[in-house]
């Protein structure tokens, strides 16, 4: 019992700090959508309703930042604006699927092709189990009378800061800590490295079995394209990769419970059977099509060991093993908008304290006397709030700039973690060379990605190399894992020549020799 409560609580404050930033874009974008868009003008975003309206629904939600329990909040301004429940539920799942980021990333990661078949797919199930499910029960939209518009200035700014509040403090809350700790419940309880091969393409019963495990989970984009990564390296079931992406970043436990609330038992069990059904028939469609055939299957991948428990054996130290493991898994400025966040939360609860009669909000509605001439140029909420979407996705696209840098920052951020890695190996340090693999592994990812936003094109001799080095350090995780000293060394030197030719296909005089 004691293995199980350090993981849940291990698991959880993973879950936590993973969602934390995009939890803070979702209680963004509700507070914009409410009091500056309003009501109205959040329906004519979503196109009303239609195959427009879920087309677009897709769209909007590949382009937010937003994760399962980060979605959590928009979805109820959604659903106070009116929207239809298919227009909503195909938000729900198409939003936390994709971004920017997690795209860029996800087309280092096997074929383009596979990615945006992936991505087709997801327009195809959202849209069709949409039009299934407005067909089957109309009439749902859930209308309510315009609030009073914000008076223009700070104080409209403030109301989209306290409907945030509101959100953070309120039901969503409660979803969102449903979908985190169910996530972490189900890792504390799986045994550890469980899941190592229940996902071999060998296995017909690999998508059902990633159905069943990817709905209680909880991932990030990016912690599921790099999932995908390894299982398209480790050749994988294709179609259960799928799976992952559609349940394990798209659901929630939170989301299935705001589901449930909103619509009842029934009409949620009829949508998530039709979801099932629908992913689980494209699943088996693709999985034979979009396998690499240039891939040789593994017989075990680490990918899926976070959804299961993080301890091996019995507990000497909790809290100086709890204490380690967060520190290698959770970075710095991870824990910063956790602390954030739990400012936000308690602000959020003063406030609920003393407005309870609504007086702030009156405040916030009083319109200012205008008297003469004035420079200010009053702007309509509607326009503000889609100036401030807009805005968002800009940033969110910069934002794919700062998370994928230049091939310089790249190698001088790269030099720490391979000398960490190498230190690691050769003192047998499982768990800190496995951390340290893991971030050579991605950073060589976020290089492509970053040459490939520069440039607009990765040569095929770069991702070659880039290919090889990854398997080399799959290797090497191996030969750790065995603990021969012998075969570490040599895969080390292995790895390191691997390395140095990676690092001159991306060096601008090696490549221009190359071209």
């Amino acid at each position: 019992m004691t293995e199980i409560f350090w993981g849940f609580i291990l698991r959880f404050l993973q879950a936590l700090t993973s969602a934390g930033p995009t939890i803070l874009v979702g209680l963004i974008v509700a507070g914009v959508l409410e009091k500056l868009c309003g009501y109205e003008q959040t329906r004519r975003v979503f196109g009303g309703k239609g195959v427009k309206s879920l087309i677009i629904a897709w769209a909007w939600g590949m382009l937010l930042p937003v994760c399962s329990v980060g979605v959590i909040p928009i979805l109820r301004v959604m659903r106070r604006s009116g929207l239809s429940g298919g227009t909503i539920l195909a938000f729900a799942l198409s939003a936390p699927i994709f971004n920017p980021i997690s795209l860029l990333y996800g087309l280092t990661l096997s074929r383009p092709f596979v990615i945006v078949a992936f991505a087709a797919c997801s327009l195809v199930v959202v849209t069709s189990v949409g039009l299934l499910w407005d067909w089957w029960f109309p009439d749902q939209q859930q209308l309510r009378e315009p609030e009073a518009t914000p008076a223009p200035g700070l104080k409209r700014m403030a109301a989209v800061g306290m409907t945030a509040l509101r959100e953070l403090t309120g039901p969503s809350l409660v979803f969102i800590l449903i979908g985190l700790g169910c996530s972490a419940l189900l890792a504390a309880i799986l045994p550890h490295g469980s899941l190592q091969r229940s996902m071999n393409a060998d296995n017909p019963w690999a998508p059902v079995t990633m159905l069943g495990v990817s709905i209680p989970i909880y991932a990030t984009p990016m912690l599921a394209m790099s999932q995908l990564g390894s299982m398209f390296q480790h050749g994988n079931s294709t179609g259960a990769s799928l799976v992952l992406l559609v349940f394990g970043t798209g659901l929630s436990v939170g989301t299935l419970a705001w589901i449930t609330t909103n619509y009842g038992w029934a009409r949620s069990a009829v949508w998530l059977a039709l979801m099932s059904s629908s992913v689980l028939l494209l699943a088996y469609i693709v999985d034979k099509p979009l396998y690499p055939s240039d891939v040789e299957a593994a017989d075990h991948t680490h990918a899926f060991d976070i959804y299961t428990s993080p301890f091996t054996g019995a507990l000497v130290d909790p809290v100086d093993e709890m204490r380690m493991r967060l520190i290698n898994s959770i970075q710095p400025y991870e824990w910063r908008v956790v602390y954030l966040l739990a400012g936000l939360l308690a602000v959020g609860l003063v406030l609920r304290r003393f407005n309870r009669a609504g007086a702030i909000d009156r405040w916030l509605q009083q319109q200012p006397e205008t008297s003469g001439k004035s420079l200010d140029v009053a702007i309509p909420a509607p326009v503000l709030g889609g100036i401030a979407i807009v805005a968002l996705i800009g940033f969110s696209i910069a934002g794919c700039y700062i998370y994928y840098p230049p091939p310089s920052v790249v190698f001088e951020e790269l030099e720490q973690v391979r000398v960490g890695a190498i230190y690691a190996a050769r003192h047998g340090e499982v768990r800190q060379a496995e951390h340290h693999i893991a971030l050579w592994d991605e950073w060589s990812r976020k290089l492509e990605v970053g040459v490939y936003l520069r440039t607009f094109a990765v040569r095929d001799f770069q991702a070659m190399k880039g290919r090889i080095l990854r398997e080399k350090l799959e290797l090497l995780r191996h030969e750790i894992e065995d603990g021969d000293r012998a075969a570490v060394d040599a895969m080390l030197r292995e790895v390191q020549q691997s390395q140095s030719r990676w690092q001159q296909a991306f060096t601008p005089t090696t490549a221009a020799q190359r071209s």
